[in-house]
């Protein structure tokens, strides 16, 4: 499991993630907030290494919403459509992790893909991959222009 969990204001996450977010459900329920979780991952590439960053977004229904963020750092090289296939491998990674967590509290789950279904772009030419990954783990998919916990949450703390 990715560590190193960081809210968005840099504060650290002491605690192992799956703890943190049934610390964070049980708190905002209390508080009388109705969640969503939203699972995404973007990255860019500097020179000889690739940055990814992940994200846990925490929806409240018509109260906004914060997130946890993990960034993770690779050397290789890999080509656009391997890079977007490992954003969604590791979105896929913090969700199955928290499935059992967010069903027990009747949280709604959804992971986001930053790639684009129009096919004039060239992330789409891993949309078919990517889709058939995250439903075949059960899990609801959204590509942009809905994948904002990707495409826009995400991409900012990359």
């Amino acid at each position: 499991m990715q560590t190193r969990w960081r809210r968005l204001n840099g504060v650290t996450i002491d605690l192992p993630i799956k703890e943190a977010v049934e610390k964070t459900i049980i708190e905002e329920t209390r508080k009388g907030n109705k969640l969503k979780v939203c699972i995404g991952t973007d990255s860019q590439v500097y020179r000889s290494k690739i940055e990814f960053a992940t994200v846990i977004v925490f929806l409240r229904e018509k109260k906004g919403g914060f997130m946890f963020i993990n960034n993770a750092t690779d050397h290789q090289t890999m080509s656009l459509k391997e890079r977007l296939i490992i954003e969604v491998s590791k979105s896929i990674e913090v969700a199955y992790a928290l499935c059992d967590l967010l069903d027990k509290y009747k949280i709604e789950l959804e992971v986001h893909a930053d790639i684009n279904t129009d096919p004039n772009f060239q992330s789409n030419t891993a949309l078919k991959e990517a889709m058939g990954y995250i439903l075949s783990m059960g899990f609801v998919f959204r590509a942009k222009p809905n994948a904002f916990a990707s495409s826009s949450c995400a991409d900012k703390v990359v």
